[in-house]
Order: structure tokens, then sequence, then C-alpha cells
């Protein structure tokens, strides 16, 4: 009998009204080293990572507004916590868009400035920034939101776009990690999928996250204009060389190669040849170019239809994972941003992080 993972849904705002979905997981190699990764999480009972779990639903409690002002509070913080450093800008629904270039399109020149803050206080994962070494957890926890809320808020405005203008072409997605998730390594036979499966990704699919920070091949084609593959530029690639329990899920409609999307059998043809003139092979699964799928959500099974405008709607009003469960094994999550201590319980938990980190870097 193939496994299941249940999901837990409840409204953020009424934590009575829940809902659930089910994952029916993949019978591979790979899959089933994900559900062993996935029940070791659950049963540590990791921070689950709410602030950064839902994008690009267009109807979310989460909305503009209060993005604005979650966001405009942590630039407080950071402006009071750190001596000598000051954010300028002060975000508002109206300023958010780029009115001048696009409808409702996101306002580039705001969120770089605000992502570039992020990268100077924060450093890197080796080598953290002074000023994130030195501030108290309650400015450490405001600089972590500025990526992600920066991110999330750019994934909101492109949503919000495309429902406005093509609502078939909304793209919201579940990005569902734990704070300190164990990495294992990727084997040989985990790799399978990215030659079967490559870039396609379907409504309620479930894939591996990649557990991993840099660019991969595909990203260099696409945001560097299919450069040549120099010594410098391999330098910044990274291969996908870790898988842990955490889970991605499409939440948008079909993108398959074939699958009467003319763009992106165009984009994924060129690509492969770009790939063939850096003397490379498209089918080297080493190479991990494209996504690898690890289970399905059941659709009928979970919200009785297969109609992508109805799940996002039940979806919409219950972004807040509740409880995840998976062959006997359940974690509950009983903490949710509209809780009035949400980020106390928040700071509070990642402290012993916080303090790990500070003694590696003095």
């Amino acid at each position: 009998m193939k496994s299941q993972v249940k999901i837990v849904l409840r409204d953020p705002l009424n934590k009575q009204d829940q809902i659930d979905y089910i994952i029916d997981v993949h019978d591979h190699a790979l899959s089933k080293a994900w559900i062993v990764a996935l029940k070791k999480l659950l049963q540590a009972n990791n921070l689950l990572e709410k602030n950064f779990c839902f994008m690009g639903f267009p109807t979310t409690a989460r909305n503009i507004e209060y993005l604005c002002t979650t966001l405009n509070r942590h630039i407080a913080t950071i402006n009071q916590g750190l001596t000598g450093y000051q954010i300028d800008d002060v975000f508002t629904p109206d300023n958010v868009f780029a009115h001048d270039h696009s409808p409702m399109g996101v306002n580039h020149d705001m969120f770089n400035r605000l992502h570039n803050h992020f990268e100077v206080l924060q450093g890197t994962v080796d080598n953290f920034g002074t000023w994130y070494v030195q501030a108290d957890y309650a400015t450490k926890y405001s600089i972590r939101q500025l990526n992600l809320i920066c991110h999330e808020m750019e994934n909101l405005i492109l949503g919000l776009r495309k429902a406005n203008t093509n609502p078939f072409w909304v793209r919201p997605s579940q990005i569902t990690t734990w704070i300190n998730a164990p990495r294992y390594k990727l084997e040989d036979a985990h790799r399978q999928g990215f030659v079967s499966n490559g870039y396609d990704r379907v409504l309620g699919g479930v894939y591996m996250h990649w557990a991993q920070i840099g660019k991969t091949l595909m990203e260099v084609f696409r945001d560097e204009d299919a450069p040549e593959l120099t010594t410098t530029v391999c330098e910044a690639i990274t291969h996908l060389e870790y898988y842990s329990g955490e889970f991605d899920i499409e939440w948008g409609n079909d993108i398959t190669l074939g699958g009467g999307h003319p763009w992106h059998d165009k984009t994924i043809g060129a690509f492969r040849e770009w790939l063939v003139e850096n003397n490379l092979n498209p089918d080297d699964s080493k190479l991990s170019l494209g996504y690898l799928p690890v289970g399905q959500v059941n659709l009928l099974q979970s919200f009785g239809t297969q109609d992508y405008e109805k799940i996002w709607d039940i979806m919409g009003r219950h972004l807040d994972i509740y409880s995840v469960e998976v062959e006997g094994v359940r974690a509950v999550y009983d903490y949710c941003w509209s809780d009035a201590d949400y980020e106390q319980q928040q700071i509070d938990r990642m402290r012993p992080g916080y303090d790990y980190h500070l003694r590696k870097t003095l």
C-alpha cells in the first residue's frame, strides 16, 4: 500500500475552520527516502517555517495592507536596534506597485533596495554580517523578515496581477520547510526524476524542496541571457547535492513539455541547445535539471473537484498549516501569524539557533 501524507489547514482568522488534503506518495527511491526524512522531522518537532510557506495566492488574509504594516514595523525595529544603520523606505499599498510600467506590476526598485538591505545586514550562511552578529534577538528576527516578506509580497503582487489579467496563469505555490531541517546526501537513484520529469510542474504536484543555496544552470540560462559557461560562471552554479523531509507543492495549472504551451517548449528546447553548445549533456541527471516529483495531491479526494479556481478559493481561506501526518507520525503546529504573541513565540524558539551561530562567528 502506498504511503499518504495528510495536511490539515485552517483559517488563520478562524482557527476552528479547518480542511485537509491528502498527498499520494510516489513509489520510487527518492519518495521513500523523503518519507523517512519527513517522519524524522515530525518526530523532532522542528519549527515549521510559516512565514514563508504559501506564495502567490491572490485571496489571502496576509494581504498587501497587512504585509506593508508588518514590514514597516520590522524596519522600525531594525532602525531602532542598530545604531548607525537606517532604512528610509516606507512601504504602502500604493507604492509597492509599479503603476508606470504594467498594471499592478512589482515596484522592483523598492524591493531590490529592500533585499540589498537584507544581504548587507544578514551576510551569508558561512559569513554572517557584523550588523547581524551585533543585533539583539528581536532585531535578528526582523532582519530575517526583510527577506521573507520581500519575496512574499512580490509573489502576491504577481498573483493579484494575473488574477486581474489572466486568472489561468496565477502561480500559487506552497514551500513547506522547517528551521534547521537535517539534510541527506542525494544518491544517484534519487536523481531519476530529473530525466523523467524535467521541468514539468502540475497542479497539486509535490516536489522535493531545493535544500541548498546557489544558482542552477536554468537560472543562469534564464537570468543571464544564456552566457558562455566560463570557469567564473561555472563557479557560481551548484547542482543539487542534498534532500530533506521538506517539500514544495505546485498549486498553479500544469506546465509540461508538449502540454500545449509552445513558449515553454521553445524555452526548454533553447536551454537544451545551450547546454550542448557548452559541452554538457541535457540528459545527465547529475546536472540537476528540473524538479524531483515525490508525490501528488489527490485533488478529487481532498477537494471534491479538479477545478483550479474552486481549489484556489478553498485554499486561499485556509493558508495556515495546523498539522502534518504520515504513517502514524503526526506533528501539530498550533501557532499562527495571527496570534498576538506569534513573533515572540518564534524568537523564543529560534534563540538557541541564534546563540549557536553567534558562537561559531565569534
